[in-house]
């Protein structure tokens, strides 16, 4: 089989085969012998149907054009192989296959032209030396006394309050029943559902319910009954209520006030596992300290990865354009269907196509990256001893206890991560990185972009090259402490009427929220994710 290769664009290897004879010839057979022994024609035992009467049944073009698609399939992966090809995904027919069916003797020779996607040439043209600027972030000096309070908030103890009106930061015990109004005057008033009920406890908080509502019960007095009149917002989320004016009836029952506990150690006792305020105080300023000099590290390390791009060129294959662009959307599949959404009526066949051109610079940059991280491992000669690879494998899995994980899984997952991190650190060693004030780089609109793209960038690409760009979205321990606190609200279907702009209860308890410990553990998300990977 004579093969004749050609350097196309888009990092593809053009491919002219010519099948010989003996193998145009040995291929119709087959296809004949397969067609005898699955045909069933009346007047024929099944296997015994003549040559000719097959023909006829089936169609000469159809015969051939099956005995043609085994063939350029089988003589592609023997010139693949012959030419020792490091092929990526499928190959592409260049030539007409109409025209080849026509063109197809059995027992003659046929050429035939496809291409076929390999791994990208990787022109680096620089990559040290770089002079760059990272944002510095900066603990925020109050933010322990901030969370302090804001566990005083969480634990305080709701007293009955007597002989005075409702002020700001009380709670109350309200009944309320509400109506929409009409721009014709002589129109009845509207009940809607979900619009009315008793005993209902409203923190007298800005911001937590739709704007009038908590101003309307600021200064009134228990037994109190009171019509208030306030318009739903036009972005409410129940779109019937969406911008229509409604009118409350509101009758106070019961006022309360924080009785905040003391902050002392009895205090950090009851909220953390330390035993006094000192030490409670210690942590929480070691721990921001510590998450401050994480996101300037990470910063550093995204201001070298942004200059990589600019200075790498690749001519890129699509095979590896559409798997990455697949592994994203993957991901950000399984990421909202774990927060409830359904991904089936979320993801068709619009909105993939959709999904798919919005993250092709992303997946574009992303692939280059880890090229160029690869390329820059390949010229230093930077490695991972497998020594290290087995201490952080022994590490995760302590952390891990008695979950499933495989284990051929984790360790390529940790030596992805550690072949990063040693790339990533030579390449900041032998630059000169600004540090800058927090916010002067990113504007407000680059910092949302950038935290939208985070959702998806998870790491995994399959693209025959170790994936060194990739950084995991986990949830925290904060984040899923304010969920679950957030959950035991109720759903917003609880309350409508009264909900925030969004059209759902603002959640009370924040990111902090979560119960101070001796020993925080370092996330096990990267890990626990080779379960489904």
């Amino acid at each position: 089989m004579k093969v004749t290769q050609e350097k196309l664009p888009a990092s593809q290897i053009g491919l002219e085969i010519e099948i010989t004879p003996e193998m145009s010839q040995k291929a119709y057979e087959q296809v004949i012998q397969k067609f005898t022994r699955s045909a069933n024609i009346p007047g024929f035992r099944k296997g015994k149907v003549p040559r000719q009467v097959l023909i006829q049944r089936f169609g000469s073009v159809q015969i051939k054009a099956t005995a043609l698609e085994e063939l350029i399939d089988e003589t592609l992966k023997q010139a693949i192989e012959q030419e020792k090809i490091d092929a990526l995904g499928n190959f592409q027919l260049r030539s007409s296959f109409d025209d080849l069916v026509s063109q197809f003797v059995p027992g003659s020779a046929l050429t035939f032209s496809a291409s076929v996607d390999v791994q990208p040439d990787v022109a680096l043209a620089h990559y040290t030396d770089f002079q760059l600027q990272a944002e510095e972030v900066k603990p925020d000096a109050e933010q322990v006394d901030k969370v302090l309070q804001q566990y005083q908030e969480q634990t305080a103890t709701l007293i009955p309050v007597e002989g005075r009106a409702a002020q700001l930061g009380d709670t109350t015990v309200v009944d309320y029943k509400g109506v929409l109004l009409s721009d014709d005057p002589e129109a009845e008033p509207e009940p809607f559902p979900g619009g009315e009920a008793e005993d209902f406890q409203v923190e007298l908080a800005e911001g937590k319910f739709i704007e009038g509502f908590i101003d309307g019960i600021v200064g009134m007095t228990p037994s109190e009954t009171k019509d208030i009149s306030v318009p739903f917002p036009d972005e409410y989320a129940q779109e019937t209520l969406a911008g229509r004016a409604a009118r409350f009836t509101i009758t106070l029952k019961e006022i309360k006030e924080k009785e905040l506990p003391a902050l002392d150690d009895d205090f950090a006792k009851e909220i953390s596992e330390f035993e006094t305020l000192a030490e409670l105080r210690s942590s929480l300023e070691t721990r921001y300290n510590e998450e401050a000099e994480a996101k300037t590290t990470a910063n550093k390390e995204q201001a070298i990865l942004d200059e990589l791009l600019k200075h790498i060129a690749v001519d890129l294959p699509e095979t590896l354009i559409e798997r990455e662009l697949s592994y994203l959307l993957n991901q950000t599949a399984m990421q909202l269907q774990n927060q409830g959404i359904d991904v089936k009526r979320l993801f068709n066949q619009d909105t993939i196509g959709m999904l798919k051109e919005r993250s092709r610079p992303e997946a574009i940059d992303r692939i280059k990256r880890t090229l160029a991280l690869g390329e820059v491992a390949k010229r230093e000669s930077v490695k991972v001893e497998p020594e290290e690879i087995s201490a952080r494998v022994t590490e995760l899995l302590a952390e891990l206890g008695d979950r499933e994980i495989d284990p051929e899984r984790l360790q390529a997952v940790v030596a992805e991560d550690l072949l990063k991190e040693k790339i990533v650190g030579w390449l900041i060693e032998r630059s000169t990185i600004e540090l800058v004030p927090e916010g002067t780089l990113a504007k407000p609109d680059e910092a949302e972009e950038t935290l939208d793209a985070a959702t998806v960038e998870t790491d995994g690409t399959d693209t025959n090259t170790v994936d060194v760009t990739a950084s995991v979205v986990e949830p925290t321990a904060e984040a899923e402490a304010a969920t679950e606190a957030e959950a035991s609200k109720g759903s917003a279907s609880d309350t409508p009427a009264i909900a925030d702009a969004e059209g759902e209860p603002e959640p009370v308890e924040t990111a902090e929220a979560e119960k101070p410990k001796k020993t925080r553990k370092p996330s096990k998300a990267k890990a626990e994710s080779t379960d489904s990977e």
